[in-house]
């Protein structure tokens, strides 16, 4: 099954921040791509603690 989630994602000083508001799931990576696969990836593992 597929999801969608809204992103917001920032800018920091030496990275990307993406937060799933919804969720309160939060991420990084050295650029926005990086940033939003790390997202999915530990939007997946939360998801996943609740099976």
């Amino acid at each position: 099954m597929v999801k969608r989630c809204t992103a917001v994602i920032s800018e920091e000083e030496d990275c990307y921040i993406a937060h799933c508001v919804k969720l309160n799931v939060v991420s990084q990576g050295r650029s926005i791509p990086e940033a939003q696969a790390n997202l999915k990836e530990a939007l997946e593992l939360f998801v996943e603690s609740f099976c």
